[in-house]
């Protein structure tokens, strides 16, 4: 089967994104909000496995001929507030990701992206940052994923009035949103397929009201970008690559459901450390994988 995800930004390679607030800092005082919030059909302990598993599927979709992910530490660690939890380095070479237009333009090195992450579920933080642009550009991520909720919390992440204000809420439905012809597969449309192991879907267009478990992952990210020239630019093409990305990704998690569904944490990490390894060699042989932005 095809797992191959759909193509990815300058900021964003391939993540679950399911409940978003995007930041896009255009100068000191003025700034974009978006909120995006995405329903699954899963249980936290499910969606836990099932995005790990879907990460590792696609980090390895994506990855070759000196292009995709390298995991350079992904270890279990005490966070300081939020307790036991797992901590990544991942670095994305991204000159094949993104636009012509941005490569063309990119000095050597600056499509780079380092990521550092906390994964201490239901809560987790990732900060993305390119050594180029060093503190021009920096995007975090906070996440939190709340069972039986269909994103009816309206501020989970205790944001400021001030902020607040400024938020756009987006919903996102993995069943009924229009996805774009160049992204939809039979075998990623959730109307169309279910999970015998799990015994649920194919999902009906009233499946939020109908189906159970239910769960909303929230993730609160805010993006940084001072590139004088670039920044309307960038920011364009962010907001419309975050509904394309996080929907197809999350239709993909649900249609997968077989091939990952009662795995353990155990063989999640087995099996992240057997993709360290395969990623590796990929990056260094083959041709490059995976989709590319024109």
């Amino acid at each position: 089967r095809n797992r191959t995800p759909p193509s990815r930004t300058l900021f964003y390679f391939f993540f679950s994104k399911t409940h978003f607030f995007i930041s896009i800092s255009l100068s000191a005082v003025e700034m974009l909000i978006f909120e995006f919030r995405v329903i699954l059909p899963f249980t936290l302990e499910e969606y836990h496995v099932g995005q790990l598993w879907s990460v590792a599927q696609a980090s390895k979709n994506e990855t070759g001929g000196g292009d995709g992910v390298e995991v350079v530490e992904n270890e279990a660690r005490e966070h300081e507030v939020h307790g036991q939890g797992q901590y990544t380095r991942k670095i994305f070479h991204l000159s094949s990701k993104v636009p012509r237009f941005i490569a063309a333009i990119a000095p050597k090195g600056s499509l780079i992206v380092r990521e550092e992450a906390w994964n201490c579920f239901p809560y987790i933080k990732t900060t993305i940052t390119n050594d180029y642009m060093k503190e021009h550009f920096q995007l975090v991520i906070e996440s939190m994923h709340v069972e039986n909720d269909t994103g009816k919390i309206e501020n989970i992440h205790n944001l400021p009035p001030e902020i607040l204000a400024q938020r756009k809420v987006i919903t996102i439905d993995i069943v009924n949103d229009t996805v774009e012809a160049r992204d939809y597969k039979p075998e990623w449309d959730p109307k169309l397929v279910g999970s015998t192991k799990a015994g649920r879907g194919p999902l009906k267009p009233d499946w939020q009201e109908t189906t159970q478990p239910i769960m909303c992952a929230y993730k609160l990210v805010t993006c940084e970008f001072k590139w004088w020239g670039l920044q309307g630019r960038v920011e364009q093409m962010i907001m419309k690559a975050e509904r394309r990305v996080f929907t197809s990704f999350h239709r993909q998690v649900f249609c997968w459901l077989d091939e990952w569904y009662g795995l353990t944490m155990e063989d999640i990490r087995r099996i992240e450390e057997e993709t360290k390894s395969q990623l590796q060699e990929q990056i260094e042989k083959g041709a490059v994988r995976g989709m590319s932005e024109p």
